[in-house]
């Protein structure tokens, strides 16, 4: 393997990474430049959401490449360019080969719920102390138990026995990580819906491979009637435009559950679900919040 470095400045670094990937690049990587110096740059977005521009100020750009020729093929054509007259071929230089399916998987370990629920890697053995597990693999559906929002809403769940029994919709399901823990920990019927069909195969092939029967797997108008427990943990803006819709599922005294809110936007799902519930921080970890409620007969 064979790594272009470029420096590129901000107002080209998408034009020149999509020249790279139309190069053949097997991968491009857009670092800062000043990283680790007093001009160095915070660059990220609202969570879950992109940076609010592609790349810093002063960016180096590193382009992978199987064979020697191919990088220098590329720095040669790139060079011509009216667009890369700012720009500057740092070198070519080889990198080793690894294992990128090992070095993948041992980043990835099992995540501890509560001390007797894990969500385990198909490639790993379950912890003694886990009595209860999901077996999931990291992918491209949102969900995997090591996202905060994600953890706390399963250890709602793995603390409520109040699910045993009950009919439970998981709206904004992602890779139905919420919806099979439901059913793990005894809810009687469970629907999962998400408005990413690719996010519905990932429920669908989870459930699968836990061995759980979920009862509905689709789109969001696949959720039909009242639940006794809505749970949905997407972000503060969806969640606010959906608090009629979540509510209007809710049955009389069943339970909201509502993730991906950050602590300083907790007001603002009080004052949206106000019509419908008392909404209240039950939960709080890394900056984000927990919110449930109950809705009055």
């Amino acid at each position: 393997m064979y790594e272009l470095v470029l420096k590129v400045p901000e107002e080209v670094i998408e034009i020149v990474s999509d020249a790279l990937e139309s190069l053949d690049a097997l991968s491009v990587s857009v670092q800062d430049a000043d990283a680790e110096t007093p001009h160095e740059q915070a660059l990220f977005g609202e969570p879950g959401m992109p940076a609010p521009k592609e790349g810093w100020m002063h960016s180096t750009v590193k382009a992978l490449y199987t064979e020697q020729a191919q990088a220098q093929d590329a720095a040669r054509l790139l060079s011509v360019q009216d667009f890369f007259a700012d720009c500057t071929v740092e070198g070519i230089q080889e990198v080793p080969d690894l294992d990128w399916v090992s070095l993948t998987q041992s980043q990835f370990d099992p995540v501890e719920i509560t001390p007797s629920f894990w969500i385990v890697p198909t490639w790993h053995e379950p912890p003694a102390a886990a009595t209860k597990m999901l077996r999931l693999d990291p992918g491209l559906a949102f969900g995997t138990g090591t996202h905060p929002t994600t953890r706390m809403c399963l250890r709602w769940i793995a603390r409520h026995e109040a699910l045993l029994g009950q009919r439970v919709l998981d709206y904004g399901c992602g890779s139905g990580i919420l919806a099979m823990a439901a059913k793990l920990f005894g809810a009687a019927e469970v629907d999962a819906v998400d408005i990413d069909p690719a996010a519905v195969s990932s429920a669908q092939r989870n459930a699968a491979d836990n061995h759980m029967e979920l009862r509905r797997v689709g789109l969001p108008d696949e959720a039909k009637g009242d639940y006794d427990v809505v749970l949905a943990n997407i972000l503060a803006t969806p969640l606010k435009v959906l608090a009629p819709l979540l509510c209007q599922h809710l049955a009389s005294g069943g339970s909201l559950v509502l993730a991906g809110i950050l602590t300083r936007q907790a007001d603002e799902l009080i004052e949206a679900y106000a019509p419908f519930v008392h909404l209240h921080v039950a939960d709080e970890q890394e900056g984000w919040v927990l919110m449930t409620a109950t809705r009055r007969g």
